[in-house]
């Protein structure tokens, strides 16, 4: 399809980009254990910096560090630097940080952690014996047992706050929709201590100021923002929270938007990055 003139021109003017990871610029490939590109994806990013517009991409996995994810992208032939690589760990540490919260026990893995421990905070393991805890935050964490279970929940019945990195069921891969770990997680101790969490990642306010921050825009320049990803209930809310352009593709977890709630829709939504590379 053929982006309108006006829409067209509000994206050739765009501020800054924020591009979700899998199933909107690429997919994970189980034969490397890197990423291969989606179509055209890499020569959007690619015209980006020609331009001297400012992009980040934002996945909602917490399974690496976000060095790690740009490197993966980096040997897919992706332009993307390390400090152009978010995850919800990177908001999460961002908040627990302006909130004052110094010891966090993180249910997840290392990769979860490391932006957390990066900025500081008193980190403490699933399992560990810890008094004094102000905040429990889930990620990615398959290794999850009961014994992680009960040390979450001791923390959240002693006064910790509940926090996560996503809240979402599924994500795309290159053989279907996947089960997100945080949100079973999330689930279980919910109806332990009767305590939801508080989203830190996508779509939160938390991680679209925190995009803004790493892209060196002020928040007045919401409306000018573009946000690219596959999941109505993550990037495009995300987007119309704020005003921004929210640009959906139809390569992941959306396939169409005529049963979206308005502020799941997307302002466009695309088979494939083509119409925006015209455009750019």
């Amino acid at each position: 399809m053929k982006l309108n003139t006006e829409l067209a021109a509000r994206m050739r003017g765009a501020a800054g980009f924020i591009f979700d990871m899998d199933g909107t610029i690429a997919l994970g490939d189980s034969k490397s254990g890197g990423h291969r590109a989606l179509p055209h994806a890499i020569a959007v990013l690619e015209a980006l910096k020609a331009n001297g517009t400012p992009y980040v991409v934002f996945t909602n996995g917490t399974a690496k560090p976000p060095p790690a994810y740009a490197n993966s992208l980096r040997n897919a032939g992706f332009p993307v630097e390390d400090s152009q690589m978010l995850t919800p760990s990177s908001s999460a540490a961002a908040w627990l940080s302006q909130t004052g919260t110094g010891k966090v026990r993180v249910l997840g893995n290392a990769g979860c952690a490391a932006p957390l421990i990066d900025a500081g905070l008193d980190v403490v393991g699933p399992s560990e014996e810890a008094e004094g805890v102000e905040a429990v935050y889930t990620g990615w964490f398959r290794e999850f047992d009961f014994t992680a279970l009960e040390a979450g929940c001791h923390s959240l019945w002693n006064g910790a706050r509940l926090v996560t990195a996503s809240n979402v069921p599924f994500f795309a891969t290159e053989t279907g929709r996947a089960i997100g770990a945080s949100f079973p997680i999330n689930v279980m101790l919910t109806a332990m201590t009767s305590k939801r969490p508080r989203i830190l990642g996508k779509p939160s306010k938390v991680a679209f100021d925190t995009a803004m921050k790493v892209l060196g825009l002020p928040r007045s320049a919401a409306k000018d923002m573009v946000v690219v990803g596959d999941d109505p209930a993550l990037e495009m809310r995300m987007a119309n929270a704020v005003g921004a352009i929210s640009i959906g593709l139809a390569t992941g977890i959306m396939s169409s938007d005529a049963s979206l709630p308005e502020k799941d829709r997307p302002t466009v939504l695309l088979n494939d990055l083509q119409p925006l590379l015209d455009v750019l």
